[in-house]
């Protein structure tokens, strides 16, 4: 199994954590609310335990796929190279089926569930990730030749980068790498709960994908953090399983095997009666004049 240099990066995670506190109470910024980053904290360490398990299935299915390899790619530096985009494209269409499709946006909302935006949001990661099956998007790297140890030391690498982007500290950087790279600005957009913000800036590493496939958005006015309807909760275990509880609840009630399904596989907000809306709907319904509305 791949090293986990992720654990080795804790400590520098750890730093940044305190100095960005630092600044927030020297600076008088309120970045962070001592409950919210509790909570964020545990679902870090949740994450971490989970993962001991989780993380062996997933190389297990890596090391399968593998064995079926179409090539066998050497470990060279363009063999690197092309990992590195290959991940970094695999994240982008992981993160955005993540948030088009409810099954996997019951694990991803964890993430976006703090109504505060500091390095400890970073931490606060899904326990259910890996069980959701999200590690297919990554299936065709062993397939087409990339080993499974380069896969998941390609993944770590990704995270550890993310890590630093979940910051209001930092505002923008030189125009080349706000163009090519994730940055905080960016990122910012992504965790934003403004209809202008919703479902957007996907990326990884990269923001190129986003700007590729149309999902991009720059930071204007500042963004508002959390979902449409906040948990409103610190309590980890509810973070963590409420989207599940509700999704199930919801496509149990609708008494209808189709409904059921969609609850499960459309788009979060999607309800077989209009009682909550997709973010796709609620743009639509945006430049709809009110006298026209249903």
């Amino acid at each position: 199994m791949a090293p986990e240099i992720l654990y080795f990066a804790i400590p520098g995670f750890v730093l940044l954590l305190l100095l960005e506190a630092w600044y927030s109470w020297k600076e008088q910024k309120e970045f962070y609310e001592v409950k919210d980053t509790f909570s964020s904290l545990a679902m870090g360490i949740g994450n971490v335990i989970s993962g001991f398990v989780s993380k062996l299935v997933v190389f297990g299915a890596f090391v399968l796929v593998y064995k079926f390899r179409l090539f066998t790619l050497p470990f060279t530096w363009w063999m690197w190279l092309l990992a590195f985009f290959a991940d970094d494209f695999s994240y982008y269409w992981f993160h955005y089926v993540s948030h088009n499709m409810r099954w996997f946006w019951a694990s991803h909302v964890v993430h976006h569930s703090s109504q505060r935006y500091n390095l400890s949001t970073a931490l606060r990661q899904t326990w259910t990730g890996n069980l959701t099956g999200s590690f297919v998007f990554w299936m065709w790297m062993p397939f087409l030749g990339f080993h499974p140890i380069v896969v998941m030391l390609m993944q770590q690498i990704s995270l550890i980068y993310q890590f630093w982007i979940h910051t209001e500290a930092i505002h923008l950087l030189p125009h080349p790498i706000e163009f090519i790279f994730n940055t905080p600005s960016h990122h910012r957009v992504h965790h934003g709960s403004n209809l202008k913000y919703l479902d957007k800036n996907h990326g990884g590493i990269l923001i190129i994908w986003d700007r590729l496939f149309g999902t991009f958005q720059p930071e204007e006015e500042r963004p508002v953090y959390g979902l449409t309807k906040n948990i409103e909760s610190y309590n980890p275990v509810r973070i963590a399983f409420k989207e599940w509880g509700d999704m199930f609840s919801q496509a149990l009630r609708s008494h209808s095997i189709r409904n059921g399904i969609n609850y499960i596989f459309r788009p979060p907000g999607w309800s077989h009666d209009g009682s909550s809306k997709t973010t796709k709907e609620m743009r639509n319904e945006e430049f709809i004049p009110p006298g026209n509305r249903p």
